[in-house]
């Protein structure tokens, strides 16, 4: 060692390394870093339709929309953003719904041939793959998937936008690529004013827009597993099984209520036919998945609609997907824990499974954290904005849970309460646990435990 040279302390990092040492840290810096630059480039007057630019606060506020696949806009996505607005948040949304570390990864495996240890447990907190010797293979078919799924609704929908929108072919083609990127990445941007009404009675455009959606919200690791296993439901591992029967209990759950509390309301299905009528609240039960697409007018729906539609969305899609919320793994790791303990179990079961106490602690954190960011945020924005309960509720679930359903005030909210739902967005993106476990300077090692001590509940 040179003289007058110092060994570094692990406690005098750079940024970068504060950065890389830790993926959750990594994760969260990438969604930010992507944010930032989506921000800078719809701020450019080639971003916008009308000469200028747009501002900041709108910029900031799509650009956090579409790389969190979230769908909550403050400007008309198709009448604001010029072709090349709409291709950086069509690019953003892409980003966001694959995953930053996923494409830095493959992208790494592209130029250099191999993934270091440190890249690969990156990505492994990104994907949620099982083994970090599992990132390479399990990058590569969610690239692949994605883009196959991707194509193929976007030839779908073209044909349909072509034929039934009456659009010239190059435009149909390029709607129905947007949408299509949308679906899948659970994005719900929309290039139309109002969203998706006009096809409230095509079946063809709702299917497709529908099956997307649930196709990207399932989670990675169940496609593959259905993939491989869809003829042997017994080898379908516990995983697979109960986001399946948990995803199908909840989309029949939302179809039903929402087709039932809307039926015969005259601003929504109520002028509508009994076939539109269920066409139309089926899919208002699908997006909470969550998308963010609609074919009614979110703002004229009753108090029992948004209500249910609250719940939807705060559970969200799978792991491991492009979905948001607290995830449906997390809702039923719950119910088990409820329905273990007043039967008196002292272990949590699932299938013929045990469940960790971790694994428990960790669904508790989840959906306490996210309660307490949406609860937090909706007292925020009451503060500073003169909309009711209902309102403010259901837009800072929706930001929360990267839905997009909106009862309409986004636009007409305050600078500071659209700086919230964007907090509220990117946390809900990245993931509580991730967003908080990031700031964390250290993980601490105890070398003790303490004596038990019960403490009465209830």
């Amino acid at each position: 060692m040179r003289s007058g040279s110092t060994r570094r302390s692990p406690k005098d990092g750079t940024l970068s390394e504060w950065f890389r040492n830790h993926p959750a840290r990594a994760i969260a810096g990438a969604f930010a870093a992507a944010d930032v630059a989506g921000t800078l480039l719809l701020s450019l007057p080639v971003a916008t339709e009308e000469p200028g630019r747009a501002s900041v606060l709108d910029a900031l506020f799509t650009a956090t929309s579409a790389v969190c696949v979230t769908g909550l806009t403050t400007v008309d996505t198709g009448g604001h953003w010029s072709t090349f607005g709409e291709l950086v948040i069509l690019a953003l949304i892409q980003i966001g719904g694959l995953g930053i570390m996923t494409l830095a990864t493959l992208v790494a495996l592209i130029v250099v041939g191999r993934v270091g240890l440190r890249s690969r447990l990156v990505a492994q907190a990104e994907t949620r793959a099982a083994r970090a010797p599992d990132v390479r293979t399990t990058m590569r078919n969610v690239v692949l998937f994605s883009l196959a799924f991707e194509s193929i609704a976007a030839v779908l929908l073209s044909i349909r936008f072509a034929t039934a929108g009456g659009l010239p072919a190059s435009t149909a083609a390029y709607h129905g690529v947007f949408h299509a990127v949308s679906a899948f990445n659970n994005a719900g941007f929309g290039l139309y004013p109002d969203n998706m009404v006009r096809y409230s009675g095509d079946v063809w455009v709702c299917s497709v827009l529908s099956a997307a959606v649930i196709a990207g919200g399932l989670g990675f690791p169940v496609v593959f597993e259905l993939a491989r296993r869809w003829r042997r439901p017994r080898s379908w591992s516990i995983l697979t099984r109960v986001t399946l029967w948990t995803t199908a209990a909840l989309l029949v759950v939302g179809a039903v209520a929402c087709t039932t509390a809307e039926w015969s309301n005259p601003d929504t299905l109520g002028p509508l036919g009994v076939p539109q009528k269920l066409l139309a609240g089926s899919f208002t039960g699908v997006m909470p998945r969550t998308a963010g697409f609609n074919t009614l007018d979110v703002s004229a729906m009753t108090s029992e609609t948004w209500l249910v539609t609250d719940i939807l969305m705060f559970i969200g899609g799978g792991s491991a997907g492009t979905a948001g919320g607290i995830k449906v793994t997390t809702f039923a790791l719950l119910g088990v824990m409820i329905w273990a303990e007043v039967r008196g179990n002292p272990a949590v079961e699932v299938g013929l499974r045990r469940v960790p106490a971790s694994t428990q602690r960790q669904a508790l954190s989840v959906a306490l954290l996210g309660i307490g960011l949406v609860l937090t945020g909706t007292m925020a924005i009451l503060a500073v904005s003169p909309y009711d309960l209902e309102r403010v509720l259901f837009e800072a679930t929706s930001a929360f849970a990267t839905v997009g359903l909106t009862t309409g005030i986004t636009a007409a909210l305050p600078a500071s309460a659209q700086l919230i739902l964007i907090a509220l967005m990117f946390a809900g993106r990245v993931g509580p646990l991730t967003v908080f476990s990031a700031l964390a300077a250290r993980e601490r090692d105890r070398l003790t435990e303490l004596p038990e001590e019960n403490i009465p509940v209830g």
